[in-house]
């Protein structure tokens, strides 16, 4: 019966342990996520998801601005853009920004 208690106190104490550092990882605060100003270098359409074959939300011309908000995956970053009075939300190459865009 001791060993049996003795196992549940460890069990315990190890789930509380493990719990407490989950939530300090969570109360970290994040990096700068304000959206950073990009002008595209080539003409490029925004996507509603990360393929080459979704949906075109927008075309921009070169030259235009959209604000990146995230830097996705290799390929994709996400962006901001205002298009027609309306702002759109979506995915756009990386290719589009040159050397400034694939920070």
């Amino acid at each position: 019966m001791k060993s049996t208690a003795i196992l549940l106190l460890a069990i315990t104490g190890l789930l509380a342990a493990c719990s407490t550092t989950r939530d300090g990882q969570m109360q970290t605060t994040p990096g700068n996520r304000t959206p950073v100003a990009y002008n595209t270098i080539v003409n490029c359409p925004v996507y509603d998801g990360m393929k080459k074959t979704s949906i075109v939300l927008a075309q921009t011309t070169a030259g235009n601005e959209v604000q990146v908000t995230d830097t996705i995956n290799a390929y994709f970053v996400r962006v901001r853009l205002d298009k027609d009075g309306q702002t759109k939300v979506g995915y756009m190459d990386r290719r589009c920004f040159g050397e400034r865009g694939n920070k």
